[in-house]
């Protein structure tokens, strides 16, 4: 029984929370009387601000609400049961929630008479949608209207529903009462805090009946079915692009109006994301949250932790439909397919060239701009590619990473490696397509073809000889430099 009891008190609880601000405006009797010996310490002010937890209320009912949750004094007592009660309101909600399909008010029995006989009433004449209560209905026709007659007097936002605005007014004043009892993290929206504490129990009411997943919120539920059906409702009006999910659909057009609002306090970038944002502060608190449980390296994002297990597991799941060859990385693949369809997306504006890779195209505007980010912090010189300066701070260290696994010979490049296992294979990927010689290194292709074309790209600039290779003109620069390497012993 006394179980069943504090259920009963959780339940009723919850209801008046939920109900408190419309029924405190009721007017109601109460047969019940209050218990004797149990009196309530009320101390309203005119102001209306509770001197226990200073927060203010609009009326003196509310404020004697509140004040009684501060006390443990229940006197008002409900005479079938003898349960006690803090608050008038209590009573009737436990009186409602207790009986046999009984109800209070007329309007409450007609709306659930609705339920049972399927009447709904109200329809909307665009849509032929039927409604069984008016408020439902109004609100549906405000989709139609497009009407939002709540305004925040703040920033002038408006919206179509009451509660919107609520929710919204606490991005204004920081409130959060909503609050977890395990970790004691506070939220402005209960429905979030619903989702949060689903994170402490593990619960997933949410299940796809196709695969039988299942989800903490309605909202991944809804984004996983998306995966089946192939729906796309949200559409750009620009490009006609569509999307899942209505906040990607946000995100992409940010792309057309160039807005970013989210900024960083700390260097003042703007970023049209939040993720974004959240991802470039770690850039400054130097936090990375994401762990591989095999080496224990952390990452700032959890794609570069995805990415990087892949290195232990060998896994490759993008693919080329042309040549089956697998790739780690989606960006890979999309740089891999524009072999096959040439395509060179990116343009320097300075010279027309175009390129496959982004990256490839930065590196590209160094040259017209002479810049050099990357600084050797042992001999001071700059680069304008990150590989290059990893490729020469080896000449200080003399780390030799790459290894071969047939000779164990170590090579400071991955690119010396590559040419010295092909001494093992006798692979000549590059051929010449005049007359089909093969050679291991694109060097030596590039040098045969020059036999092709007469081409001599090496030219002395004392008397204007001009040489295929650049070791035929070094030896040729030492005529006139009266340089004599080859001294008989």
């Amino acid at each position: 029984m006394k179980e069943s009891s504090e259920a009963d008190d959780t339940h009723c609880s919850m209801a008046v929370n939920a109900d408190i601000d419309m029924m405190v405006k009721e007017e109601f009797e109460i047969y019940d009387e209050p218990v004797l010996g149990q009196d309530v310490e009320v101390s309203v002010k005119q102001e209306r601000e509770c001197s226990q937890c200073e927060k203010s209320f609009p009326s003196n009912s509310l404020l004697i609400i509140n004040q009684q949750t501060h006390s443990d004094a229940k006197p008002y007592q409900r005479n079938q049961c003898e349960k006690t009660f803090s608050q008038k309101v209590e009573v009737i909600t436990y009186k409602r929630t207790n009986t046999d399909k009984a109800f209070s008010r007329k309007g409450v029995l007609i709306n659930h008479q609705r339920t049972n006989t399927v009447e709904k009433q109200h329809q909307c004449h665009q849509c032929d949608k039927v409604f069984s209560r008016k408020g439902h209905f109004i609100k549906h026709q405000q989709t139609h209207t497009g009407e939002k007659p709540y305004q925040c007097h703040q920033c002038d936002k408006t919206f179509s529903a009451n509660n919107n605005l609520i929710t919204h007014q606490r991005t204004h004043t920081g409130e959060k009462p909503y609050q977890c009892l395990q970790c004691h993290k506070a939220f402005s929206q209960k429905g979030v805090l619903i989702k949060h504490q689903r994170t402490h129990t593990g619960e997933k009411p949410y299940q796809c009946h196709q695969c039988d997943k299942t989800f903490s919120a309605n909202s991944n539920l809804i984004t996983h079915q998306q995966t089946h059906t192939g729906e796309k409702p949200y559409q750009c009006h620009q490009c006609h692009k569509a999307f899942p999910q209505k906040g990607d659909l946000i995100k992409h057009q940010r792309t057309h109006t160039g807005e970013k609002p989210y900024q960083c306090h700390q260097c003042d970038k703007t970023f049209s994301a939040n993720s974004n944002l959240i991802t470039h502060q770690r850039t400054h608190t130097g936090e990375k949250p994401y762990q591989c449980h095999q080496c224990h390296k952390a990452f700032s994002q959890k794609g570069d932790l995805i990415k990087h297990q892949r290195t232990h597991t060998g896994e490759k799941p993008y693919q080329c439909h042309q040549c089956d060859k697998a790739f780690s990385r989606k960006g890979y693949l999309i740089k891999h397919q524009r072999t096959h369809t040439g395509e060179k997306p990116y343009q320097c504006h300075q010279c027309d060239k175009t390129f496959s890779a982004n990256s490839n195209f930065i590196t590209h505007q160094r040259t017209h701009t002479g810049e050099k980010p990357y600084q050797c912090h042992q001999c001071h010189k700059a680069f304008s590619q990150k590989g290059v300066l990893i490729k020469h701070q080896r000449t200080h260290s003399g780390e030799k990473p790459c290894q071969c696994h047939q000779c164990d010979k170590t090579f400071s490049q991955k690119g010396g490696l590559i040419k010295h296992q092909r001494t093992h294979t006798g692979e000549k990927p590059y051929q010449c397509h005049q007359c089909h010689k093969a050679f291991s290194q694109k060097g030596d292709l590039i040098k045969h073809q020059r036999t092709h074309t007469g081409e001599k790209t090496y030219q002395c600039h004392q008397c204007d000889k001009a040489f295929l290779q650049k070791c035929h003109f070094l030896k040729h620069q030492q005529i006139h430099n009266g340089e004599k390497l080859f001294q008989c012993n």
